[in-house]
């Protein structure tokens, strides 16, 4: 059987970190930074943990 190949797109999007969960970055960062305020852009800089249900998905995808 071959191996099976993890996902190139998610392996780019999240983080593994030492306890096993998921990180991964804010959406709304990418452009029109204009009108959002320097307090909305500085919380969007941050990272958060992925929900169970998801991480549950994500973490197929990155063969874990």
């Amino acid at each position: 059987m071959p191996k099976i190949k993890s996902h190139r797109g998610s392996m780019k999007r999240f983080k593994l970190t030492k306890k096993g969960k998921l990180k991964r970055n804010k959406a709304y960062t990418g452009h029109l930074k204009e009108k959002k305020s320097s307090k909305k852009k500085r919380t969007l800089r941050k990272s958060v943990l992925l929900n169970k249900g998801d991480a549950k998905r994500v973490k197929k995808l990155i063969c874990v």
